[in-house]
């Protein structure tokens, strides 16, 4: 077990709870500002989603997320840039004609997905690796885009952060490893907590960590109230972690975090566990990144 932490700060997530929130991440100021802070605060990599600054609702605009990397790259920051590929994957059947689809879709095909990892470069971005049930909708990704999209991930040079919501979507990661479509030591994210998904328990999280490879960088996150019992387990078993606004508002009950409020709690508690959390540099020798 490598003594290292490599922690991730998940700034602003693609959910509607930013209204629920006095100062959330949403223009592409704050949100670089947000990977910038959190950054010197002890956070490897940090992980983007893009919003419209007009409304807080979650984008796939391109320019949204060069404006951020740019940001980002020009202050001088090392941090890893992980940027998320899941926009244009919801699916919400119509009332009239279920095969149409009804408010809430964004389905686009696979490579448009990828538009904004083809021009930018990321170190990192997500791999979705399953279907699931996300709220009111269904979170689509069949096995011939996930394949298309991992065909194009490799090609770019860029490390795929699989994430999975359940356990079967650990065997089809398996698949597309068995394939060639994914390259060196996976890199895997165990998301805990998603509503109609695998719940942030110590039980599922043991279950799921079983199923990776023998040789797979592993991390998780809990949502909401499970986010810092989920850092301390992952950290004590050799894992490495993830928190940030995405997957919680709260630092106590009642009291609203930020971003680098969540991410100096997870250092404490890494540390609690005697261990420390690792560079941007100690991060992408173990992911394999060359940068």
């Amino acid at each position: 077990m490598s003594n290292e932490v490599i922690l991730t700060c998940a700034v602003s997530g693609g959910h509607s709870n930013q209204g629920k929130h006095p100062d959330y991440p949403i223009t592409p100021e704050h949100i670089a500002n947000d990977c910038i802070d959190v950054a010197k605060a002890g956070a490897a990599i940090v992980h983007i989603h893009v919003r419209d600054p007009e409304t807080g609702m979650r984008s796939g605009d391109p320019a949204l997320f060069r404006e951020v990397v740019e940001r980002i790259r020009d202050s001088g920051s090392d941090v890893l840039i992980n940027l998320t590929t899941s926009e244009g994957a919801r699916f919400a059947p119509g009332e009239e004609d279920a095969a149409v689809g009804g408010p809430g879709t964004t389905l686009v095909q696979p490579l448009e997905r990828l538009h904004h990892v083809e021009e930018l470069r990321p170190d990192i971005c997500t791999l979705d690796v399953g279907t699931f049930n996300f709220g009111e909708t269904i979170f689509v990704n069949t096995p011939a885009h996930l394949r298309i999209m991992a065909q194009r991930i490799r090609e770019l040079g860029v490390k795929p952060e699989i994430e999975v919501f359940e356990p079967g979507h650990i065997m089809f990661a398996h698949q597309l490893i068995e394939e060639g479509l994914i390259d060196g030591a996976p890199m895997f994210q165990l998301c805990l907590g998603i509503p109609h998904a695998s719940p942030a328990t110590p039980e599922i999280l043991n279950v799921m960590k079983g199923l990776l490879p023998g040789d797979a960088n592993w991390s998780a996150f809990g949502i909401s109230r499970m986010e810092f019992p989920i850092v301390a387990q992952a950290a004590s078993q050799g894992g490495n972690c993830r928190v940030g606004l995405e997957d919680n508002l709260y630092l106590e009950k009642g009291e609203f975090a930020t971003n680098l409020k969540l991410v100096e709690r997870a250092v404490r508690i890494i540390r609690e566990v005697g261990r420390e959390p690792a560079t941007p540099g100690q991060a992408a020798a173990r992911l394999g990144i060359m940068r």
